[in-house]
């Protein structure tokens, strides 16, 4: 298969998807901005009117941090089962098994751009201008959509070849939502080694208060430790290629038996 007919099949598949979703509800296309701005509703709701959260405009620091965390969560857990949900096509066509995951992954990204599209408009109506720095967006987005890419296919291979991780997976999530600052400021723990500790070992954490830096503060991300974690999650990815390549077989027999 040429990597240009493979693009178009992932591209067929994801959008093939997203009409079948949408057609499973009154509202159809409505939920994909509906649902994460729920998430966001009944979160404002616990930590701001029950806690009292005193963070300045908390309702767009919730906003920036859980629609960028529900994009990274949701992605890679449905990627994680797309290789296993698909088993009846994995046991008839022998294709490259990363286009299973990757197919999930990009229905993800179109429901995000248009996720991406209402959270700029509530922060230019809120009084957030567009400034120089949202450019530095492009290399923000490319490796938060590396990262999605590399932990769906580690995902992917390992619910594949044993079905009791995929509700690790879904614990990890949980375990991430809460240790990556989405609805605390990183920067305000008080110790700023416990800051730059948090950043350095959790890539989801810098992503998000990177995101907010951005379109908050206007002020640049720290792009040598976006380039370093970009360069990482693009060499997983590759590896991740290769090795689901060399082992197709393999998992395809594990997804059936699974």
């Amino acid at each position: 298969m040429y990597f240009s007919q493979y693009l178009r099949l992932i591209d067929v598949m994801a959008r093939m998807a997203l009409r079948a979703d949408a057609t499973k509800f009154f509202l159809g296309y409505i939920w994909w901005v509906l649902e994460p701005l729920l998430f966001v509703a009944v979160f404002y709701f616990v930590f701001s009117v029950i806690l009292g959260s005193r963070e300045p405009d908390f309702i767009i620091f919730l906003m920036v941090g859980k629609l960028t965390y529900v994009w990274f969560a949701k992605s890679v857990t449905q990627a994680s089962t797309s290789i296993v949900s698909s088993k009846g096509l994995v046991g008839q066509i022998d294709v490259p098994k990363t286009l299973f995951p990757m197919a999930v992954i990009q229905e993800g990204l179109y429901k995000q751009a248009s996720v991406f599209m209402l959270l700029f408009v509530v922060l230019l109506a809120t009084g957030y201008p567009i400034t120089a720095t949202w450019w530095y967006l492009i290399p923000l987005m490319l490796v938060n959509y590396l990262m999605i890419v590399a932990c769906g296919f580690v995902g992917a291979c390992l619910v594949a070849m044993v079905r009791d991780f995929q509700p690790l997976i879904t614990l990890g999530m949980i375990f991430l939502m809460f240790t990556s600052g989405i609805f605390w400021d990183i920067r305000e723990l008080g110790d700023p080694h416990k800051t730059e500790l948090l950043l350095a070992v959790n890539p989801l954490a810098f992503l998000l208060d990177a995101y907010r830096q951005i379109l908050m503060h206007e002020t640049p991300p720290d792009m040598p430790h976006l380039l370093t974690l970009g360069a990482g999650f693009g060499a997983l990815v590759c590896l991740m290629v290769l090795a689901m390549r060399r082992y197709s077989q393999f998992l395809a027999l594990k997804a059936l038996t699974a």
